[in-house]
């Protein structure tokens, strides 16, 4: 399919030919995570290029060079890094050298076998590609009720914000263009990280795939998240990020009938 063949590309896009086009992953690993080998095990083909953001316990502490499965793939690691900064992440997002880079965690809970999914979505036009767990396809191992209700809740807020009718505001795999880069920069780190790569997306008009994931159990203990905690966070980060007009969605519009009695001439 050409460039121009498309109906979501726009004429300034760069997009190489499958054959040439380069991948990265970026994966952030926290404080707890224990040996990346299995997540190095698991690239699918398309994977060339795979940046580690800080030590996992079991991981060497110098790059691991390259590695061989589905061809020859460069594995670099950047840190040590605090996880309450975040400033690491962005510098793993940047360090990345691929045409399409995809962010995901390391801690099992996301797939390196769903990539492929993501990629098709941007090799069709998209800028933004994340993962929901809740359309047909996705879903979660572990999600109380007190989160669900607090997720729907913010959900309907950042509709009326955003103007988009999204599934899955906090799953933190996503994959997107190398020129967005910027746009999408992590300025802070937490379980609102995939919130704040999506109002970013969102506030500057990227054109955003949702795509089903599954969410699996953490393979190293119970999951970190804090509901009220994380809830508050990216609660700011869509107020933070809102767009000007956003208030005028959040004005409750008059009914047909009133605005009729008032066109009436006197």
């Amino acid at each position: 399919m050409s460039n121009g063949s498309h109906p979501l590309r726009r004429s300034t896009d760069h997009q190489p030919e499958a054959d040439t086009r380069t991948v990265s992953l970026v994966v952030p690993v926290r404080p707890g995570d224990r040996d990346t080998g299995w997540l190095l095990d698991q690239l699918p083909a398309e994977v060339r290029e795979v940046v580690l953001v800080g030590h996992a316990s079991g991981d060497s502490d110098t790059d691991s060079g390259t590695r061989t499965g589905h061809g020859t793939v460069s594995v670099r690691r950047l840190g040590p890094w605090n996880c309450e900064a975040g400033d690491i992440p962005h510098a793993g997002l940047l360090a990345a050298r691929g045409d399409h880079i995809v962010l995901m965690g390391a801690d099992g809970t996301m797939s390196p076998k769903e990539i492929p999914h993501y990629l098709h979505y941007l090799e069709s036009g998209y800028d933004f590609v994340k993962g929901s767990r809740f359309i047909a396809g996705g879903d979660f191992a572990d999600y109380p009720l007190l989160r669900r209700l607090g997720h729907s809740a913010l959900l309907r807020l950042a509709r009326q914000l955003y103007g988009q009718h999204l599934t899955d505001l906090w799953f933190g795999f996503c994959a997107f263009r190398r020129g967005f880069v910027n746009l999408l920069e992590l300025r802070e780190d937490g379980v609102e990280l995939g919130a704040e790569l999506v109002t970013h997306a969102l506030h500057y008009g990227l054109r955003i795939a949702e795509v089903p994931s599954l969410e699996l159990p953490h393979r190293h203990g119970p999951s970190r998240a804090r509901t009220v905690r994380d809830g508050t966070r990216i609660l700011g980060r869509l107020l933070d990020e809102r767009p000007h007009n956003a208030l005028i969605r959040l004005t409750p519009r008059a009914r047909p009938q009133k605005q009729a009695e008032r066109a009436r001439p006197a």
